[in-house]
């Protein structure tokens, strides 16, 4: 929901004693009156809302932020296995664990911002937090006690990390977990937050706002794949780490520096509490008869003043009827649950008709959700095996320079920022005059689209695998490279880039259209948790294939020299179990009712026309 700026400009001090206690050892002067004094009001209404005063402090915070976030995190299947000497399911299993943990962990950050601390201060300490994280990997790239020794003679003869080792990489993960946790569910809402949506520049602000993000978003994306990822392999492990240490550093400076332009939105508590209230109100109520919605024994009462969340109408929408009339119950009113001024007495054992509703947004986008999890399972494989692969292949240009494996990722990446504008400019426009479909195809119609490229992708890898293995067995060279070219690579990271064109942005667009206004955090945070599942999934499968594989003399799929095993395998298994997600994805699919308008009349299609053409002649101007 978004706070008008009235609601928005609350306990402006409470935000600078926070700044006060990081850089200054002055006593922090006491917070405003809880109950809006006079003097309090009196500030309020002479500070004027952030707005793009703001957004430079903010957008060069993210920057940073992500410049350094990524730039750890983009090459890190090669430090493992370079320098502390891991073997590729090992490392697979390092990165699967602490991505599936980084991933849940903006679960719980908007948890805690939405109901206890708020977007600001949840910033401020996930910030120092990653800052500790990348301080210790910056140390133990520059003490060599901290890793394991250089190999002597081959490198598949090299000691491992020690337990100590492992404990001291553990633990500065953990710090980059504990960041990731809150940065991540709270940066583009406190964005957001210095506009004020009720007006017409407010959102235009956010708009554009949404815009500058993704587009500094990729720019980070290519930078960290190109120049810091280079560093990381072909200059120092301490440079690459060190770089994005400083720039987080900076990052932390910009976001404190801005504390007097912004606007600081209160928490006003979590959605995940409405969830569980409507849970255990319709449990403690299960036994009851529903009556006819349209006798008014439900508990219904107006939007609060000032709220532009869309106020929805008590529905049976849910796959199975039953499960809809079971959570309607949690909005009956029974005797002594109603104050005489309306208000809701028992909140654990009534509910709002519409919590009950946006209740039933979620339970209805999970089986969606989970769909999504196997497609991702293949594009997570694009950090993992695909450098294990990369690492043994020619990777020169030219007689000097070599591909840093790492750098592999900006082929998908170029892929989806060629593909998007000519779907958004070419298809679309063709595909809303056949379809009648607002966007072209509906959502669903594109993420299934995106599991079909994943499948591909995994198919031609597992194909690409077996003549990279069969090359360099056949020139056996003692480090076991092959004189295959690394672009041999390219045409499965291109697929997987349309897959990630159509199914992660389509995942993203329905999740915001699907959910109401005011669970937009719960909706980001579910695609988190996608890339959660998918690491864990990832984890699981590598785990019981080189443990299950093999035998009689015969190495595992997953062995620690990649040209004995079977990585194909695990490709061909990802594929096939792809296969069997796309007809799960289009039974629940199938039956599947949305929340918005997808479909347009001839008028809409008409002004559609007209407002794409002033759009290009506007570019053409500039």
């Amino acid at each position: 929901m978004h706070a008008s700026q009235e609601e928005k400009e609350m306990k402006p001090s409470s935000c600078s004693w926070l700044v006060r206690r990081f850089f200054s050892s002055k006593s922090p002067p006491s917070p405003p009156p809880e109950n809006g004094g006079d003097e309090a009001k009196a500030t309020q209404k002479k500070r004027t809302p952030g707005g793009w005063k703001a957004m430079p402090f903010i957008l060069g915070n993210e920057t940073c932020e992500r410049l350094a976030a990524m730039g750890m995190v983009a090459n890190f299947m090669v430090f493992l296995l370079k320098e502390f000497h891991m073997d590729q399911v090992m490392a697979t299993n390092v990165i699967n664990i602490w991505m599936g943990v980084t991933n849940f962990a903006p679960l719980v950050g908007a948890y805690i911002s939405d109901a206890h601390l708020g977007r600001f201060t949840t910033i401020a300490y996930a910030t120092f937090s990653a800052l500790m994280g990348m301080m210790m990997m910056t140390i133990i790239a520059w003490l060599p006690q901290l890793r394991p020794p250089p190999c002597k003679v081959q490198p598949h003869q090299c000691t491992g990390p020690t337990k100590p080792q492992l404990s001291v990489l553990a633990v500065a993960l953990g710090f980059l977990a504990i960041g990731s946790g809150g940065i991540r569910p709270c940066s583009v809402p406190f964005g957001v937050d210095q506009f004020d949506a009720l007006t017409e520049e407010g959102r235009r602000g956010i708009n554009s706002f949404l815009n500058w993000y993704y587009m500094s978003f990729t720019v980070v994306m290519i930078i960290v794949f190109t120049l810091v990822v280079y560093i990381q392999d072909s200059v120092s492990w301490v440079l690459g780490f060190g770089l994005p240490t400083a720039l987080m550093l900076l990052a932390i400076v910009l976001f404190f520096v801005g504390t007097n332009f912004y606007v600081y939105v209160l928490p006003e508590g979590s959605v995940f509490t409405s969830i569980f209230q409507v849970i255990a109100a319709a449990y403690k109520k299960r036994k009851m008869r529903i009556p006819d919605p349209d006798t008014g024994v439900y508990f219904d009462p107006p939007p609060l003043k000032g709220s532009v969340v869309t106020k929805l109408a008590l529905t049976n929408k849910l796959r199975f009827f039953f499960l809809a009339r079971c959570f309607n119950k949690a909005a009956l009113i029974t005797e002594g649950e109603v104050g005489v001024d309306g208000s809701n007495c028992k909140p654990w054992r009534l509910c709002s008709v519409q919590k009950v509703e946006e209740t039933k947004c979620l339970i209805k986008i999970i089986p969606i959700w989970a769909s999504g999890i196997v497609c991702f399972t293949a594009i997570v494989q694009q950090g993992t095996f695909t450098l294990s692969q990369a690492l043994t292949m020619n990777r020169r240009l030219g007689p000097k320079f070599e591909i840093p494996a790492g750098s592999l990722a900006v082929i998908s990446m170029v892929t989806v920022a060629l593909w998007l504008p000519v779907y958004d400019r070419i298809m679309v426009p063709s595909l809303r005059k056949v379809t009648r479909v607002e966007g072209g195809m509906s959502l669903l119609h594109r993420m299934g689209i995106g599991m079909v490229f994943s499948i591909l992708s995994m198919v031609v890898a597992g194909l690409v695998e077996r003549m990279r293995r069969a090359s360099a067995l056949a020139h056996g060279q003692p480090d076991g490279s092959t004189p295959m070219t690394v672009l041999w690579l390219a045409p499965q990271l291109v697929l997987m880039g349309f897959a990630e064109a159509f199914n992660i942005i389509g995942q993203i667009e329905f999740y915001n259209k699907e959910f109401p206004e005011n669970m937009s955090s719960l909706a980001n945070s579910l695609f988190s948790c996608t890339m959660a599942g998918a690491s864990y999934i990832s984890a699981a499968l590598v785990n019981i294939l080189h443990n299950t594989t093999g035998g009689h003399g015969h190495p595992d799929w997953l062995t620690k020299d990649i040209n004995k095993g079977r990585v194909e395998n695990l490709y061909f298994l990802i594929a096939g179990l792809g296969v069997m997600n796309l007809g799960y994805f289009v039974w629940v699919a199938r039956g599947y009712q949305y929340k918005s308008k997808i479909r347009i009349d001839d008028d809409e299609d008409r002004e559609y026309d007209v407002q794409l053409v002033k759009k290009e002649t506007q570019q053409s101007i500039v």
